[in-house]
């Protein structure tokens, strides 16, 4: 059940890069992090109240409160650059660097959670995951069109895209801490209101909450963001139910296979080109992914 969630959560979030990525043509980055987090919060706490698992907030430990919360801060904080990279960069740059969390986030549980089964593959994997990711980030002397639109350099999108990995791995760690115990729609809903806090606080912060009025943002883009914000909570549902019940070197491989869902929709939405190296690269990374999460 566990493997049917983790790729449940693959598809629902190769799905919001997309929905993203459409509701950020115009609108700020931050602004549409926050209003998608509202959508996420509501999603969530529905689930856990559906569920029958809102009861069980009066048993969670002081110690599962800290680790869902720095979870959840985290997440925001990888929400944040992974937005603002893809407001700058194409998804087929954008999301493949955003996907080597996977890497990091295996090295952590083999370090921290012992999780050293099949030892050799998951290293091997992480090995050709990194190469396919280089494969696919090469530097090729164009600027993505919305790049060339803001102004941006070349690669102008790439601190952001790492940093957003970085903070991706660090909440897949600390939620596996926070939610053991915890039902796995209950966790969800309390870490999302980490998120949300700083995701507002952010927009706040960097003075933008005129922009958060409704009658400031441009309607398409805001249906997009809050469409990509259902599907964001429908893939932490089938996310957090999987890391809590199988191992996370394993759930987190197959949950990155959500790349192959962004890229095969960047191609007919957005028209992005692939080189046979891109597409080299990104057979790399799915059969790299694939063999973790068979044999690891």
């Amino acid at each position: 059940m566990w493997l049917m969630a983790a790729v449940g959560s693959a598809l629902f979030a190769g799905v919001t890069s997309i929905l993203a990525k459409l509701g950020i043509r115009k609108t700020d980055s931050d602004v549409a992090t926050a209003i998608r987090t509202i959508v996420v919060l509501a999603f969530s706490w529905l689930m856990a109240l559906v569920t029958g698992q809102v009861g069980a907030i009066g048993t969670l430990t002081a110690k599962a409160w800290a680790f869902l919360a720095l979870s959840g801060v985290a997440t925001g904080a990888s929400w944040i650059c992974y937005f603002k990279a893809l407001s700058m960069g194409d998804v087929n740059k954008v999301v493949p660097i955003d996907k080597t969390s996977s890497v990091l986030t295996i090295l952590l549980a083999i370090v921290l959670f012992g999780e050293v089964n099949n030892l050799a593959v998951k290293l091997l994997g992480s090995v050709a995951i990194l190469a396919g990711t280089l494969l696919m980030v090469q530097r090729t002397g164009e600027k993505s069109a919305d790049a060339s639109a803001a102004g941006h350099p070349h690669n102008a999108y790439l601190a952001y895209a790492v940093a957003s990995a970085v903070f991706a791995a660090l909440t897949s760690i600390l939620a596996k801490v926070g939610i053991e115990g915890v039902p796995s729609n209950l966790a969800t809903a309390v870490r999302t209101c980490f998120v949300l806090a700083m995701a507002w606080i952010v927009v706040g912060m960097r003075g933008k909450l005129p922009q958060a009025r409704l009658d400031a943002l441009n309607a398409r883009e805001f249906a997009f963001i809050c469409l990509s914000g259902i599907a964001t909570g429908a893939s932490w549902l089938c996310y957090y139910f999987a890391i809590q019940n199988g191992p996370v070197s394993v759930v987190v491989p197959v949950d990155k296979l959500s790349i192959l869902v962004s890229m095969a929709f960047a191609a007919v939405v957005f028209h992005e080109r692939y080189t046979a190296r891109s597409l080299t690269g990104l057979a790399l990374i799915a059969t790299a992914t694939v063999a973790m999460a068979v044999w690891a």
